[in-house]
């Protein structure tokens, strides 16, 4: 599994390494900008990245805008809605309205609130399908 976690608080980018490590490789974005960036990059070297786990209040691009970004650029790119990458939105905002936005008009695949909870991530991306 190729893993980009977006996230520009050192702590939760090493949390979320450290969970994520033992089942693929990932790699780290440290706002929405570089997220964009890398995934562009990741389909441009045919390694597309399965999950994609982001932040979305973030300095330089948010979380919200980088998700819809990476979708536009999917669909610019022909990938079906089947292949599109699991994106997990992360907040530690407890604010409906930004839950809403990212599922319902971002695409965001789930959501998880922070702290993080190992065990409920683990399930969560067991249930998407990418790991056993």
């Amino acid at each position: 599994m190729r893993v980009l976690v977006v996230e520009d608080d050192f702590t939760s980018r090493k949390i979320l390494q450290k969970i994520l490590g033992p089942y693929g490789e990932v790699d780290i974005a440290v706002n929405g900008l570089e997220a964009v960036e890398a995934f562009t990059q990741s389909l441009n070297d045919a390694k597309p990245y399965d999950l994609v786990c982001m932040d979305i209040m973030m300095p330089e691009m948010d979380g919200q805008t980088a998700l819809k970004r990476i979708r536009a650029i999917e669909k610019e790119r022909g990938v079906a809605p089947t292949g599109e990458a699991k994106i997990i939105m992360t907040t530690a905002l407890d604010d409906p309205k930004n839950v809403v936005e990212a599922y319902y008009k971002g695409g965001a695949t789930s959501y998880v609130p922070k702290p993080i909870d190992k065990h409920m991530l683990l399930h969560l991306i067991k249930n998407l399908g990418l790991i056993d």
